[in-house]
């Protein structure tokens, strides 16, 4: 599902060269649930950005589904990114002009291939993370984990092949941290999609099958987990 290929980013500080990342190569099946790793400043963040095709590596390549997109025209791009990713934010990236449901709905009135109905499918989707009665509030009306939960339906709305989070329960109190990774892993499985997420922290981690660890630009570990942790259930209600 996911290809990387000789993956490299470099930027230019003055005279100097920054390496980011050094050359990365592997793949992620159809399916995995993936955990990428790493300390601040490790080249995570850039690395996610690369396979969201969100950034053009310096030397490289990224396929996703098969389709090399690196080095794609911006209008191409953007297809291939609208009809195969999902991207759950850290800060949420909500529409603060939106409502939740307007939110949720976004991606498919930017879809022309879109074949089913938007409107039913982003209801469904809101009732299934607890905001069935949320719909028609506005970002500044929703706490931080209502607002997580609302990017969980967008980023799930066109039943993407590929789900990527970056640190998604960054932001949010451990108990609504909590929430909002249990409704993920949730909605990945109920959906059957590949799940790349960003982390520094390997509690969080410990729920993947995989985890790929860098450093410096560098891999410096890729093991698959042969037992993941499991949820043991919100102890609170779907609403807060």
């Amino acid at each position: 599902m996911i290809k990387v290929e000789g993956l490299r980013r470099s930027i230019r500080n003055g005279a100097r060269t920054v390496e980011i990342l050094k050359g990365l190569d592997f793949t992620i099946p159809q399916g995995q649930f993936a955990a990428i790793m790493g300390a601040s400043g490790s080249g995570k963040s850039t690395l996610l950005g690369l396979l969201a095709g969100l950034d053009t590596p310096s030397a490289g390549e990224v396929s996703l589904n098969g389709t090399a997109i690196s080095y794609l025209p911006e209008d191409k791009l953007a297809q291939v990114r609208g009809r195969t990713i999902g991207f759950v934010f850290q800060s949420y990236q909500l529409i603060p002009t939106l409502t939740a449901l307007e939110n949720v709905l976004l991606p498919h009135e930017l879809n022309a291939d879109a074949k089913e109905s938007g409107l039913e499918r982003a209801r469904e989707l809101l009732k299934n993370v607890g905001l069935e009665d949320r719909m028609d509030h506005y970002p500044v009306q929703l706490s931080g984990g209502e607002q997580q939960r609302v990017a969980l339906a967008r980023a799930f709305v066109l039943r993407p092949p590929i789900v990527m989070a970056d640190e998604p329960t960054g932001n949010l109190d451990s108990a609504n941290g909590a929430h909002v990774l249990e409704l993920l892993l949730q909605m990945n499985r109920r959906e059957g999609t590949t799940l790349v997420l960003v982390t520094h922290d390997p509690a969080l981690a410990g729920y993947a099958n995989r985890r790929i660890v860098l450093r410096d630009g560098l891999i410096v570990a890729d093991e698959m987990n042969p037992a993941p942790a499991v949820l043991a259930g919100y102890a609170g209600s779907a609403k807060e």
